[in-house]
């Protein structure tokens, strides 16, 4: 290969006989400058001292969920709106549902995502997490604004949280408090469904309406993909929850949580929450 760089500053170069130029002329923004990579980069400050080997893994790990939490916000909120924007009386909904759909498979894969991250956390042995644990108190996992957002758009709204949590910012108060007044993801499958003229007046009437959903899919083939999709959500993130109890669990026993929670005995409690306890019920009535 040969190669340098112009008077614009692009490097330019001959690969295996073929003309290759990396970089625009004269453009200004970088691959670092794009993605913000001084700052992303030096957003990890280790705590411990001297600092512990696996605190940088720590760190890392849990700045990776929160930009996934980011992502999945941002795909739940547009996949809501366009489901509102197919209930009745709102002009061209429908068509949009497909995009609905779409949003919801990506969630998938990105939930899937979270679960195997956990592997990589196991790589870390107790006695290294020992190493810096007490550094962290009192931040807990616990405290995680956007994963609560996530819960109450997906339909498990408690005002209870907000109340118990610690350190709030006033904008990560407000935050929880807009996400409480939102509709919720259900609420506007709910608006889909009665787009499509089925009743959902109380939970018998949804029952039923999904009832009928389910044994004529020729008809309503994207109310029932999008009842597939909350339901494929809903159980991606049970299995992270469940995934996440083993994990501590296998990192600190019993031990109460940094911030004072009960540890696993918390996370436990949490296993058995649905989102949408009306598509698992519909099971039982098919």
């Amino acid at each position: 290969m040969t190669g340098g760089t112009g008077a614009t500053g692009a490097v330019s170069g001959e690969w295996d006989g073929e003309q290759v130029r990396f970089g625009e002329d004269g453009g200004l923004l970088t691959y670092g400058g794009y993605l913000r990579l001084e700052q992303l980069l030096s957003a990890q400050h280790l705590e411990s001292v001297p600092p512990a080997h696996d605190e940088l893994l720590f760190i890392t790990i849990h700045q990776v969920y929160e930009l996934w939490f980011q992502q999945l916000l941002h795909e739940a909120e547009t996949a809501r709106d366009v489901m509102l924007a197919a209930g009745p009386g709102s002009p061209g909904g429908p068509d949009r549902v497909w995009w609905a759909q779409h949003l919801l498979a990506r969630m998938h894969v990105v939930e899937r995502l979270l679960v195997q991250q956990v592997d990589v956390l196991e790589t870390m042995t107790p006695q290294d997490f020992l190493q810096f644990r007490q550094t962290l108190a009192p931040a807990s996992g616990f405290q995680s604004v956007q994963f609560r957002e996530l819960e109450f758009v997906s339909g498990a709204k408690d005002p209870s949280f907000v109340r118990r949590f610690r350190g709030l910012t006033d904008a990560e108060r407000g935050r929880l408090a807009r996400r409480l007044a939102e509709p919720t993801l259900w609420e506007a499958f709910l608006q889909v469904m009665a787009g499509r003229g089925l009743p959902v007046g109380d939970d018998e009437e949804v029952t039923s309406s999904l009832r009928r959903v389910a044994h004529d899919r020729s008809a309503y083939a994207e109310v029932w993909a999008l009842a597939e999709g909350l339901l494929q959500h809903d159980e991606l993130a049970a299995a992270w929850r469940s995934r996440h109890v083993v994990m501590v669990e296998r990192m600190i026993g019993s031990r109460t949580g940094t911030g004072g929670s009960s540890g696993a005995g918390y996370l436990r409690s949490r296993l058995d929450l649905r989102y949408y306890p009306l598509l698992w019920e519909l099971r039982s009535v098919l």
